[in-house]
């Protein structure tokens, strides 16, 4: 099939299939006589692949590295589980970096009544507080 096609079936743009490539997600498809790149069924699957991989938050290196291991079917599925563990406690450790973020910026915004001269906000001055 065409990248087009492949593109479509896929559910992504011709561009995020050139890119993938690229990045070696893809093999690299034969080509025709007319210079057009001939993709395989398997290449829907393996788009597909990355393209939910990604909305789950692995990077382009962590995508490659759970192709590798997709790529022997015959091993235990240990080291999957370990790859998507890893990223579970990333996506946790950032969940709680972006509630303490924002139980800051509601205490600064209730701290504030909204009027008065910006000298005397409370948000200003605690943005502009030394620590020490």
């Amino acid at each position: 099939m065409k990248i087009g096609e492949l593109a479509q079936k896929a559910d992504v743009n011709i561009d995020t299939v050139r890119y993938y490539e690229r990045q070696g997600l893809l093999p690299e498809p034969q080509r025709l006589r007319s210079g057009y790149r001939q993709y395989e069924v398997e290449d829907v699957s393996r788009l597909r692949f990355v393209r939910r991989a990604k909305a789950l938050g692995f990077t382009l290196q962590e995508i490659r590295d759970l192709l590798e291991l997709s790529s022997h079917q015959e091993k235990d599925m240990a080291g999957m589980k370990s790859a998507a563990m890893e990223k579970l406690a990333d996506v946790e450790a950032k969940l709680a970096e972006l509630t303490r973020i924002r139980d800051g910026l509601k205490m600064l915004v209730a701290s504030c009544p909204g009027h008065c001269a910006l000298e005397q906000c409370p948000i200003l001055s605690a943005l502009a507080e030394d620590p020490t």
